[in-house]
C-alpha cells in the first residue's frame, strides 16, 4: 500500500501487522469528511487482506484525534457532523482481526469513540482524554456505543457531564484504555509478537465473542443516536458552542 499526495491517512504493513496512521496534525486529526473516508477505506483494505494478522491505529502530531472537524460546521447539520462515524466505529468493532490503538497524544470527543472501538489500547504518558461535547452544547451520542460498554458507570457519569480532561492512568483505571504504558513501542512490539502466534481463525472467533454485545448496541441504537447527534449539531446552542471553540472564547452560557 502506497501513499498518495494530499492524503491524511497512511497505511504500512510489516510482518503481518498493518499500521494505519492518521496524519492531519494541522487539524489535530479531526474527523473531517476526508479523514473519515480515507480511514474507512484503509480499514476495509486491511480487513480484506488475509496476510494481515492485526491492525494498529496511530497518529502523527500531538493529538490522536480531536473529534468532529468543527471548521466544517455550518448551518447544515449534514456538514457539521461526520455522518460516517457510526460505520467507521462499527468497522473497527466487527473487524475479524484485533485492532490496537497506539496513543501518544491527546484524544477528545469523537476520538474517544475510536479508542473505545479498539480491542486493545496502549497509551503513553502523553495521552490525555476528554468528552468535550457537553461544553459545546452536544452529547457523546454515537461514541457512547463504544465507550459506555468499556467504562465504569460512575466514570461515564462524571466525564460525560463535566468534559474534564483526564490522563492515561485514569483512562486505564476506568476501562477506556487497556494500559498506560511506560514504554509505548516496546509494549506494542511485545503485544503484536504475541498476536502473531495466534491463528487467524482463533483471533476471529475470539473477537466475535467479546464484540457481540457492543454490536447489539449498534443494531439497536445507532440510527437513533446518529439522528440525535445530527439534530443537536443543527441547534443554535451547538452553533454557539462551536463558534466559541473556534474563536477561543467562553460560550455565552459559561459562568464562573
Amino acid at each position: 500500500m502506497t501513499d498518495t499526495p494530499n492524503e491524511v491517512v497512511h497505511t504500512s504493513i510489516d510482518k503481518g501487522i498493518c499500521t494505519i496512521t492518521l496524519d492531519a496534525p494541522h487539524n489535530r486529526n479531526a474527523l473531517s469528511r476526508q479523514l473519515v473516508s480515507e480511514f474507512g477505506a484503509a480499514l476495509t483494505a486491511a480487513i480484506a487482506d488475509d496476510a494481515i494478522r492485526a491492525i494498529v491505529l496511530t497518529h502523527t502530531g500531538g493529538t490522536f484525534c480531536a473529534g468532529a472537524d468543527l471548521s466544517e460546521a455550518s448551518d447544515d447539520s449534514n456538514k457539521a457532523a461526520p455522518v460516517n462515524l457510526p460505520d467507521l466505529l462499527r468497522s473497527i468493532v466487527e473487524a475479524p482481526k484485533p485492532v490496537i490503538g497506539r496513543i501518544d497524544g491527546h484524544v477528545r470527543a469523537g476520538g474517544t469513540g475510536i479508542v473505545g472501538a479498539c480491542d486493545i489500547v496502549l497509551s503513553s504518558d502523553k495521552g490525555t482524554f476528554g468528552f468535550s461535547e457537553a461544553l459545546l452544547g452536544l452529547t457523546p451520542a454515537v461514541i457512547s456505543l463504544t465507550t459506555i460498554p468499556r467504562m465504569t458507570s460512575r466514570a461515564t457519569n462524571r466525564y460525560f457531564l463535566t468534559g474534564e480532561v483526564f490522563d492515561a492512568r485514569v483512562a486505564e483505571q476506568i476501562g477506556l484504555i487497556t494500559r498506560a504504558a511506560d514504554d509505548l513501542d516496546a509494549e506494542l512490539d511485545a503485544l503484536t509478537a504475541q498476536l502473531r502466534k495466534a491463528s487467524p481463525q482463533g483471533l476471529r472467533e475470539s473477537k466475535k465473542l467479546q464484540s457481540e454485545q457492543m454490536l447489539a448496541g449498534f443494531d439497536k441504537n445507532a440510527d437513533r443516536l446518529t439522528k440525535l447527534s445530527m439534530d443537536l449539531f443543527a441547534t443554535e446552542e451547538a452553533r454557539e458552542g462551536m463558534r466559541s471553540f473556534l474563536e477561543r472564547r467562553p460560550a455565552r452560557w459559561a459562568t464562573e
